[in-house]
């Protein structure tokens, strides 16, 4: 698998696959990437715990029975604070760096706004990373080196998966904070389906998700207030056979997140995943090709 300078001795990331791909699924854990280069960590004004806020904790292996189910599943080594894929590649805050940005930067998103771009400049909470302002050199190294190597294997799993099959559904799998609130009520949801408001996977699909994990006993929203990302949206083209759903997992369900430490429950809650995802893969064809999307 690719890897980057950073990541001489590691990947960067890589394609859990099954001995045979069974089902029209391809699973993507973006954000749970721990692997913090030397280099990176140097840079950086946080310490070994703190700049681990932003992470996914834990996600590929909440999802992981996908893989035997016979789903290939890409998962990011490198962390999220590093590099954010779940990002248009230009997204760059100019605050960040000591150089004017190139002309074709997006330094202007809501992301951006928040500190949150390609090149993440806070963590959550909006603490800061860095030391100093980088050289945009290290965005364009770390988005040529990494991102778009990423973004081109996601492509290829979905477009072989859209041939081997007639479609392709892609899961992204996130996790929240516990804290994380919804409502006027202030619910906490455990879980949170994705779907952009009805545009990146059929009707059906995305209220066959909510409805197995709600079965489960498990509450869970929809689209607030995580709708899903770039990936979500960039990917997703129901019309065309292509699905995509985020899917975000409360960390107060798994965790303990101050000490970055799974709880006793860690081993059900990957159960409960294993048994939604068996779910999911045995739904009928007729879920891929309900194409009454939100359209007005």
């Amino acid at each position: 698998m690719y890897s980057a300078p950073d990541f001489e001795d590691h990947p960067a990331f890589e394609v859990r696959q099954p001995a045979d791909q069974r089902v029209p699924y391809v699973f993507n854990s973006p954000h749970s990437g721990r692997n913090y280069p030397p280099r990176f960590l140097n840079m950086s004004r946080l310490d070994t715990i703190a700049i681990r806020r932003s992470e996914d904790y834990f996600v590929e292996e909440l999802f992981s029975g996908a893989v035997p189910l016979g789903a290939p599943m890409l998962m990011a080594h490198f962390p999220r604070a590093y590099l954010d894929v779940n990002r248009e590649p230009y997204e760059l805050d100019p605050r960040m760096f000591g150089e004017r940005l190139p002309p074709y930067a997006n330094s202007r998103s809501i992301r951006v706004a928040g500190g949150l771009g390609t090149i993440p400049r806070v963590v959550s909470e909006g603490i800061e990373i860095y030391n100093s302002r980088l050289p945009v050199a290290e965005a364009e190294a770390r988005i040529t080196g990494i991102y778009k190597p990423y973004h081109q294997t996601l492509r290829d799993l979905l477009a072989q998966t859209h041939r081997r099959f007639g479609f392709a559904v892609l899961i992204d799998c996130h996790s929240m904070p516990a804290s994380v609130r919804y409502g006027q009520d202030g619910v906490r949801p455990d879980f949170i389906i994705g779907d952009r408001f009805g545009t990146s996977a059929s009707r059906d699909l995305s209220e066959a998700a909510i409805s197995i994990l709600s079965g489960m006993g498990y509450l869970v929203t929809s689209n607030k207030p995580y709708a899903g990302g770039f990936i979500t949206e960039h990917y997703g083209r129901p019309l065309k056979g292509l699905h995509a759903l985020q899917i975000e997992v409360n960390r107060g369900l798994y965790m303990d997140e101050p000490t970055i430490t799974k709880k006793p429950s860690f081993h059900l809650l990957q159960e409960d995943i294993g048994a939604f995802i068996a779910q999911m893969m045995a739904l009928p064809d007729s879920h891929f090709f309900d194409y009454s999307i939100a359209a007005e």
